[in-house]
């Protein structure tokens, strides 16, 4: 089957045209020495499946296998250099996965047409006044993202980007670990029932606390800071809950839902598998603020601002 173009959709695969779930048929559950299921280890959330179905995609919620093929090959092909543009990495260093075994078209399972459900009015309000503050050249810092900033990068929920998109979890009885690689950031989350941090007490990635629901990890996060920027639009008072399950040997599924009443007009939840890493080594993730891309931003606003003033003052 052709791969669709832009503003073309393609039908839901054929009969017979087998998916594969994330996880391995018969496989027993491993449990730690306290009995819980092992979660412990390093895995990745690289998705080349993305949050919300493309536009070229509506009506379809599976890839063919041609169509996945051709979307892997495609974003892990080496870019051609452009004289005169610094450019990025080449695609040695990028990580960005592939398609969700399940080949859904986006990690969005529900609503049920892969899409982010529609912005409330306060929450569209919300995400113009953010695209104003970051579009364009940033004339001051506050024009810089938490990201671009270093503070944090993937969110909690995590959306993967273009590298370290991993997890290193730790378990004992009593708290589950989650290192996340961008940022070196560290979730210690509480199993042991106790209450959330007061109201007043918010976080960049918030306050998590967690449960063992069967052989799934639920943890529910909240507290976010009124900074706080995640990949999608949402506010302090998101309520994040998230479920981890292995169901392999090298397969956690992990599901999240979003509940956000400020900015969306209803929850959503997304859903992908993480590839256990056995071989991979996390190294810190020095990222700072005091970089090159912050001093070199301002200093061009403020040379840019002498050279309008001298304009100025010869026109006058």
């Amino acid at each position: 089957m052709a791969v669709p173009l832009a503003g073309q959709t393609a039908s839901n695969p054929a009969a017979g045209d087998t998916v594969k779930e994330p996880g391995d048929p018969g496989w027993t559950q491993l449990r730690t020495a306290w009995g819980d299921p092992d979660l412990r280890g390093t895995w990745s959330y690289a998705s080349l499946t993305p949050l919300q179905r493309p536009a070229a995609f509506s009506g379809q919620d599976r890839f063919t296998p041609e169509q996945a093929r051709a979307r892997e090959t495609s974003a892990h092909a080496e870019r051609p250099h452009v004289w005169g543009v610094v450019g990025s990495y080449n695609a040695h260093w990028f990580d960005k996965g592939k398609v969700d075994p399940s080949r859904r078209t986006s990690l969005i399972v529900d609503p049920p047409d892969g899409r982010l459900p529609a912005l409330t009015p306060e929450g569209a309000a919300r995400v113009e006044t953010r695209r104003r503050r970051t579009s364009g050249r940033p004339a001051s810092w506050m024009n810089f993202t938490a990201w671009m900033r270093c503070i944090t990068y993937h969110g909690v929920p995590p959306v993967s980007t273009g590298y370290n998109n991993t997890y290193q979890i730790f378990q004992t009885p009593e708290y589950v670990a989650i290192l996340v690689e961008n940022i070196h950031d560290v979730r210690i989350i509480p199993l042991d029932g106790r209450p959330r941090l007061d109201e007043r007490i918010r976080q960049w990635n918030g306050d998590s606390r967690g449960r063992w629901e069967g052989d799934t990890l639920v943890v529910e996060t909240a507290n976010f800071s009124d900074k706080t920027e995640h990949r999608f639009p949402s506010s302090m008072n998101l309520r994040a809950i998230e479920r981890f399950t292995r169901v392999g040997e090298k397969t956690i599924r992990n599901e999240f839902t979003i509940i956000d009443p400020e900015t969306y007009v209803r929850t959503w939840t997304a859903e992908r598998s993480m590839p256990r890493l056995d071989d991979y080594v996390i190294y810190e993730y020095a990222c700072h603020e005091g970089n090159y891309a912050m001093t070199n931003a301002l200093s061009g606003a403020r040379a840019e601002e002498r050279a309008a003033a001298d304009k100025g003052a010869l026109d006058d």
